[in-house]
């Protein structure tokens, strides 16, 4: 009898020191995720940032593309306004559009495209496109994490108990993968 009153308090042990650990797991990759999240932010912050720049340059050389200007600040605000990952993600993929297009006529203006100040704007968005991938894969990666422990048993259990959901991953369309492309 004493034998199996150990037996059951050791497996009663266990099953908690279980249930901590795994909450614990979750929690963590919990906030790795929002904190994968917050780095995504931060770089599309700074290209919506870099876009009315962008625009006043290519603006002085083609004043008559009004439509076009309208259109990637009006990208622009639904970009900064969306909220949560999909409605980030698809107001991102028509930034990038409108962005695409907004370089496509550059293209056309010789001395818009010797401008120091354009060029140099052209740059900087080109590597915040690189860091906005990274960071994006960053977050993805730990959205898998996350993931895979809440919906991986024992520990699905200890999910649905703490109330832990799915996250979802920020993808983008497949005619926008890769930075904005840029020709010298």
């Amino acid at each position: 009898m004493g034998i199996a009153l150990i037996v059951i308090a050791l497996i009663v042990v266990l099953l908690i020191v279980f249930v901590i650990a795994a909450y614990n797991g979750m929690v963590r990759s919990r906030n790795k995720v929002d904190e994968a999240w917050s780095g995504i932010d931060v770089q599309l912050k700074r290209r919506h940032d870099l876009i009315p720049n962008l625009v006043e340059s290519v603006k002085g050389y083609a004043a008559h593309e009004r439509e076009l200007f309208e259109d990637v600040t009006r990208a622009r605000a639904q970009a900064q306004a969306a909220s949560g990952v999909q409605d980030q993600a698809q107001a991102e993929n028509q930034l990038t559009r409108s962005l695409s297009r907004l370089l496509a006529v550059a293209e056309n203006y010789p001395d818009l495209k010797a401008s120091q100040n354009f060029l140099a704007l052209q740059e900087e968005l080109t590597g915040t496109e690189s860091r906005i991938a990274f960071a994006r894969q960053f977050y993805n990666d730990t959205v898998q994490a996350l993931n895979t422990l809440i919906q991986s048993f024992p520990s699905r259990i200890v999910a649905g108990l703490g109330h832990f959901e799915p996250r979802e991953f920020f993808e983008i369309d497949e005619p926008a993968r890769g930075p904005v492309s840029v020709q010298f």
